[in-house]
């Protein structure tokens, strides 16, 4: 999906009719453009290894960045050491619910004393090798999370959601968010999008039945107050010092909540 760069030989090709002639003066007035050309291809491929290389980033999501949309599942990836920071131990045992969780996990694993495993709400037929291997060895599954999570009370330290509670209604959400307290034992972690941002079409809409409904920070404080859903207070002020310690600042709202006791 990448633009194709301009090919700088085909230029170079056209200055005259005497080869070596026509190649020394296209030579001498296209310098500039060779130049440009391969700073252009440079940086193309400098991109293309940051979002794929290390770290469990699919060309995918590197698509969804250089788009301009607001992966919130990529956010989660880039807060992993704040939120080691503001969880501490709870870190120890995470479920991450959301599109392209097989990035999220792979991550998670890399990191001291971590276990982690991923709900895709998604089928996971495009999924590459490293991500076919996670559903294999039972690390990621696809689930439908309008429906209950297929693991006991209190199976996880910690449950991180993104990107997919914006495709749910109020219906849904009245059954998808006590089910992710009620699987956590330390508390639930919710990256959601602004209002006001473009949201990445990580996946099609259909997949979910509807758009993305971005909502704003007191419709989701109303919605949890509704639903008997606490703010962790610790937690969110221990996020908020990490944060501001590693000059970090979240491009989706990210929200603390207390695990069912």
């Amino acid at each position: 999906m990448s633009r194709r760069p301009v090919n700088p030989s085909r230029r170079i090709g056209d200055g005259g009719s005497i080869p070596f002639v026509g190649a020394v003066q296209s030579k001498a007035r296209s310098s500039p453009l060779l130049s440009l050309g391969l700073v252009l291809v440079g940086a193309i491929l400098l991109v293309f290894y940051t979002f794929s290389g290390s770290g469990g980033r699919s060309t995918k999501e590197a698509v969804i960045k250089l788009e301009g949309g607001v992966s919130c599942t990529f956010e989660v990836q880039r807060a992993i050491p704040i939120l080691k920071k503001a969880y501490g131990d709870s870190m120890r045992k995470v479920l991450h619910v959301g599109p392209e969780t097989c990035s999220v996990v792979s991550k998670l694993l890399k990191e001291v004393d971590t276990e982690a495993w991923g709900v895709e709400p998604y089928d996971l037929e495009d999924a590459d090798a490293s991500c076919k291997s996670l559903v294999n060895k039972g690390i990621v599954r696809a689930a439908d999370i309008k429906f209950p999570l297929p693991y006991r009370p209190k199976s996880f330290s910690l449950v991180i959601a993104s990107d997919a509670l914006d495709y749910l209604s109020p219906k849904y959400l009245n059954r998808t968010l006590p089910e992710l307290a009620r699987v956590s034992a330390d508390g639930v972690v919710i990256f959601t999008g602004y209002p006001s941002q473009h949201k990445a079409k990580v996946a099609e809409p259909s997949k979910f039945g509807r758009p993305a409904k971005l909502r704003s920070s007191s419709w989701w404080i109303r919605y949890f107050v509704q639903t008997s859903l606490e703010e962790n207070e610790v937690a969110s002020k221990k996020f908020e010092q990490a944060s501001l310690k590693r000059s970090y600042t979240p491009t989706c709202q990210v929200f603390h909540l207390k695990s069912y006791h």
